[in-house]
């Protein structure tokens, strides 16, 4: 009769840290899967704007192109995880003594209010120039708006 007594004083505690430690592990698990969920969502959009702004920068580069403005609707989900996100850039020259003549496109993505942010750059040439704007992904006119001058100059912006 007294094992039975000492396995009841083993197992309790036992049976009690699994009730509280099962959930409180899965629920932990869980929030990193989702966070990590929502940032591969979040950098995919970075991804595929960086990739859309390079393919209309060097669309506008050529010299047969002439002048005038381009706008594309980004084709990009207008809401992750059920929030909207936000964009902006910044335009550097390149650092590296191999692209000296580029300058790199940085496109910083936050996601509503959890506050997750992701980055992607991209290069492009010397011709380039960065007009001031914050992309909106709710916005229906949410996109991105190219314009060659006359001096072979092209203004990216985002639209919307």
């Amino acid at each position: 009769m007294p094992h039975v007594t000492i396995e009841y004083v083993i197992m309790v505690p036992v049976l009690i840290l699994q009730i509280l430690l099962f959930p409180l592990t899965a629920g932990w698990l869980m929030n990193i899967w989702v966070d990590s969920r929502r940032t591969l969502a979040l950098q995919e959009a970075a991804d595929h704007l960086g990739s859309s702004m390079q393919q209309i920068y060097f669309t506008l580069n050529h010299e047969t192109i002439p002048i005038g403005t381009v706008t594309q609707k980004a084709n990009v989900p207008p809401l992750i995880e059920d929030y909207p996100y936000t964009g902006t850039s910044t335009l550097k020259k390149a650092q590296d003594a191999v692209l000296n003549s580029s300058k790199v496109l940085t496109i910083t993505l936050k996601l509503g209010t959890w506050g997750t942010t992701v980055k992607t750059s991209i290069i492009l040439g010397q011709n380039v120039q960065w007009v001031q704007s914050t992309f909106k992904s709710n916005s229906t006119n949410a996109g991105i708006r190219a314009e060659k001058q006359s001096d072979g100059t092209v203004a990216l912006s985002f639209s919307g």
